[in-house]
């Protein structure tokens, strides 16, 4: 694939978002719920506040809603509320497997976008969203819940999770 500095900046913003899910946050999440056990993966501190398990029943059901079906012009089955709803126990395993086949299918999508519609507007959730918009906000929530998951590993295991490791984040330019 081509280095983004060569490519238009739909090209670049699709490259970047492929980046971002698959290269930094899928591998981060395989790595939180590897450290987890299933009650921990469906624990919920209070009422309030979901499991990782929802977190990633959540980023799936997102992914699709707004890459696969919104983009990519599949049926829209998602059913939002039953992401938060559920208690498992799912294990790990399935967890994963369903993560990355929503993914993969999204995947497809992102490899036969055409770049120079980006701007085309679609309406998502009740909003009225251009395609360069879904592709930030996706991302963007795919980062923050991945962050969470990592945080509920942290907070119940008391470990250094490792995602810089070998990288000085103190350098300059």
């Amino acid at each position: 694939m081509a280095h983004a500095e060569h490519l238009d900046l739909g090209s670049a913003l699709l490259l970047e978002c492929r980046r971002r899910l698959y290269t930094e946050s899928l591998p981060r999440i395989r790595k939180c719920l590897a450290a987890l056990t299933i009650d921990e993966i469906w624990a919920r501190p209070n009422p309030q506040t979901v499991s990782a398990g929802n977190l990633i029943l959540h980023l799936s059901g997102n992914v699709r809603q707004y890459i696969i079906a919104t983009l990519g012009g599949g049926r829209d089955v998602r059913e939002r509320q039953a992401e938060f709803d559920a208690t498992g126990p799912v294990p790990a395993k399935e967890l994963i497997d369903l993560l990355e086949k929503t993914l993969a299918e999204a995947a497809e999508v992102l490899e036969e976008i055409d770049p120079g519609t980006l701007l085309e507007t679609h309406r998502v959730q009740g909003f009225v969203e251009s395609g360069l918009s879904i592709l930030v906000h996706v991302v963007e929530h795919f980062s923050y819940h991945t962050g969470q998951i990592a945080y509920i590993v942290k907070s119940r295991k008391n470990v250094d999770l490792g995602f810089y490791r070998g990288i000085d984040l103190n350098a300059k330019g």
